[in-house]
């Protein structure tokens, strides 16, 4: 992060090596958080609370194998509205459809774009026709074959 970036955040190099350390590592100790950072356990936790309330850390949470647990399909869905006046209702409409496990919204000509997780091609398939069901907009689909890395 850049000085500007930083002031402006109110955040310093100690504050981004706290973070550093629990993106990579959700369950780190405030010991291992004291070590990394260089300040005192109490100072740590200090910190970390400030983050949690104003929102900068936003919360934990485990990463799952996706393929052990039996949705080894994963896609992009780029989803166009049908109807650009009911476009601003799409996200809400599909974040509890099972299988869409992330929506963003996008630059260019589709507004939307999904991922997806899912145990077979046929599966993909049924989702898909349920997204059309929830929403009046076109998608398509690109599977991804392998992922290389996610932060």
């Amino acid at each position: 992060m850049d000085m500007n970036a930083q002031e402006s955040s109110g955040m310093d190099g100690t504050d981004e090596t706290i973070l550093d350390v629990l993106s990579h590592d959700g369950r780190a100790t405030l010991m291992h958080l004291s070590k990394a950072s260089g300040l005192s356990v109490s100072a740590v936790q200090s910190r970390v609370q400030k983050m949690e309330k104003r929102g900068v850390i936003k919360g934990y949470r485990a990463v799952v194998d996706q393929t052990l647990r039996g949705l080894p399909i994963s896609a992009f869905v780029a989803v166009t509205p049908l109807d650009y006046s009911h476009e601003d209702r799409i996200p809400s409409q599909l974040e509890t459809v099972e299988g869409v496990t992330a929506c963003y919204s996008i630059a260019g000509a589709p507004s939307f774009m999904l991922v997806v997780r899912v145990a077979s091609p046929e599966k993909l398939e049924e989702l898909l026709n349920r997204i059309h069901r929830v929403v009046p907009a076109s998608t398509e689909s690109t599977m991804i074959l392998q992922t290389y890395f996610e932060h």
